[in-house]
């Protein structure tokens, strides 16, 4: 049977700064405001029953919250937003969603209504912490290869979505493709996910890049462009393609579960073939099976960025080189390619706005968009790609319920950034010159590069069954920002939500 849940959500929001804390927007799908205001979250939805061999789901989630908009005339104007309208099937392993969707995230604590414990919602690239997208996924989910006596199992997803923000290039396509292989030996499972996206076609301004058959396969397979592409995808690889991937151990105790995971970005061959390492989001997380722990979840992160397989991509070759290189060979013959400067979430020909949508860093949150630390940034205005994508930082988050009746998350996040290699937060560039991991440090330290540290903090929750009511809570939460990026600023959330068909 398909239960149908239904709720409704009222929430205002202040802080003394205007400008609502990092993690008081931070992961919500886009949908909080960014200034003071107030969020009204109409949802329904249906799940798979898992009774049938045929299933079918579908949701709807519409969204409107008002704020002071800086490009707005009007001083609280009403923004209405469509979250999520979808419907999807499954097939034994097979499933297919179509329309405005989430992803589903991992480390969701108690309740997964107060948002995923980890920065990244376990998903370097997508983490939910931007609008959806309209698009299809496909998905295999896991598959037992034959005669490994379910030992080994293959797992994918396949899809395209369009974005509809006001951007660069307006109307680019993703293409999104997902492949993994897990292994189980008794509780222990290692699996290794590869997760890539590719952006392509919009509104170019050189009209380079036609929505065509030979175009789309060219994307899908990360190939470079016919010679009707423009010079920069025919040296490289057509549109803006990035990803990560994913290592991960799992294991699961008599009623509790341990995770420990490597999530590597990329943004080029280089980071594919692992030249980038050390970068990456390191995962330690334990939790209970039991939820109505007071403390049944902790999740802890270690974030670093900082070399991005290298200081240079190329230098130019000596006259003397050259006499020993091939001349028909135009990519080497000039340059020596080190591949560095993967520069995450950026695109530096064509698609500038980077991997944003209406504003918001759709991959993870602490790569932050242009305009961040100068305080100009707006999801109403198009956003110029990310600012800062070098940093370390640490988080911890922990979830849990109180009085083993109330679910909560705390979240306690500190990050040293750097902004990007060609334009520094503090100090001098040092892009262009090939330096070790050790000397770019040296390097780094020579120039005055400086980090911009930042503390963001929250602790939110829900009251459930006031007055005994079934299914009316109350919601809130209250953040703090300090540090050099943002505002030093105090900020709370509070608001009442009603839900028919709870369990």
């Amino acid at each position: 049977m398909n239960e149908f849940v239904v709720s409704l959500m009222l929430l205002g929001a202040l802080s003394t700064s205007g400008s609502l804390p990092y993690w008081a927007t931070t992961g919500q799908w886009g949908l909080m405001p960014e200034n003071n205001g107030s969020l009204m979250l109409l949802q329904a939805h249906t799940q798979f029953d898992t009774a049938k061999t045929f299933q079918w789901h579908w949701g709807a989630s519409l969204a409107a919250n008002t704020y002071n908009n800086p490009l707005s005339a009007a001083s609280s104007p009403l923004n209405f937003m469509l979250d999520e309208l979808y419907v999807g099937a499954r097939w034994k392993v097979l499933r297919l969603d179509a329309g405005c969707f989430h992803r589903e995230l991992d480390f969701m604590g108690a309740d997964p209504s107060l948002g995923s414990l980890s920065v990244t919602g376990g998903h370097l690239l997508e983490s939910g912490n931007a609008r959806t997208m309209p698009g299809y996924l496909a998905t295999l989910e896991p598959l037992a290869v034959p005669f490994t006596g379910e030992h080994l199992w293959i797992y994918g997803a396949w899809g395209d979505f369009k974005m509809t923000d006001l951007r660069y290039i307006n109307g680019p396509l993703v293409h999104r493709t997902r492949a993994g292989i897990r292994g189980d030996i008794g509780r222990l499972s290692l699996s290794l996910t590869l997760d890539h996206a590719a952006m392509w076609a919009g509104d170019l301004p050189d009209g380079s890049m036609p929505v065509t058959l030979d175009n789309y396969i060219r994307v899908v397979t990360g190939r470079s462009a016919s010679a009707s592409g423009s010079g920069a995808d025919q040296l490289n690889v057509i549109g803006n393609q990035l990803g990560s991937e994913l290592f991960k151990a799992e294991y699961k105790g008599e009623g509790w579960t341990a995770v420990l995971q490597h999530d590597i970005p990329y943004d080029d061959g280089s980071g594919m073939g692992f030249q980038n390492f050390p970068d990456g989001v390191n995962t330690l997380a334990f939790s209970f099976d039991d939820k109505d722990r007071l403390v049944s979840d902790i999740v802890l992160e270690y974030q670093y960025s900082l070399w991005q397989s290298g200081t240079c991509h190329d230098v130019p070759t000596t006259e003397e080189e050259r006499q020993h290189l091939d001349p028909s060979d135009e990519l080497h013959y000039w340059q020596h390619i080190y591949g560095g400067g993967d520069d995450y979430f950026n695109h530096e020909v064509g698609y500038l706005s980077g991997w944003t949508h209406y504003g918001r860093t759709i991959g993870n949150p602490l790569f932050l968009p242009a305009g961040t630390r100068a305080g100009t940034w707006t999801c109403a205005a198009v956003t110029m790609g990310i600012e800062s994508n070098r940093l370390s930082a640490w988080h911890l988050g922990i979830g849990g319920k109180l009085f083993r009746r109330h679910p909560y998350r705390l979240m306690l996040t500190h990050s040293s950034n750097y902004g990007t290699y060609k334009v520094p937060y503090v100090g001098e560039s040092i892009w262009g010159t090939p330096y070790t991991r050790k000397g770019m440090v040296e390097a780094m330290k020579a120039a005055g590069n400086l980090p911009l540290r930042q503390w963001c903090a929250a602790f939110n929750g829900t009251f459930t069954d006031l007055f005994s009511v079934r299914g009316l809570d109350a919601v809130y939460g209250l953040y703090v920002d300090a540090g050099s990026i943002f505002p030093n600023r105090f900020g709370a959330t509070l608001g009442i939500k009603y839900t028919l068909g709870r369990k």
